[in-house]
């Protein structure tokens, strides 16, 4: 059952829905940047997207809902994470595959 937030537990993630977030192209350049460098956690601002904030909120939670981003709050705004170990346990080659696609786009 997702918690307060709409985070999918890793079993309720779905393929389909995470295929769906990753194809639209400014989600996913948040979850290359995230998938960059994993172990950074950045503010929803902090990401250049040319959009506005109702937009930006509406892109963060496909993401979230999809499974592939952990939000949380942080006063007034959120925090972002990769959820790489929990795609990495239901999806593994999809992990591999955002991962090798991050590297070569900060290379």
């Amino acid at each position: 059952m997702p918690d307060e937030l709409s985070h999918p537990t890793s079993d309720e993630m779905d393929l389909g829905a995470i295929f769906a977030a990753l194809a639209d192209p400014l989600r996913r350049q948040v979850v290359m940047t995230l998938a960059a460098d994993p172990d950074v956690v950045r503010d929803c601002s902090s990401f250049d997207l040319p959009v506005t904030k109702a937009t930006r909120t509406h892109h963060f939670r496909v993401l979230r809902e999809a499974g592939l981003i952990h939000q949380v709050d942080q006063g007034n705004s959120r925090t972002n994470r990769l959820r790489a170990a929990e795609l990495r346990r239901r999806f593994p080659a999809l992990v591999d595959l955002l991962l090798t696609e991050a590297r070569s786009r900060k290379a």
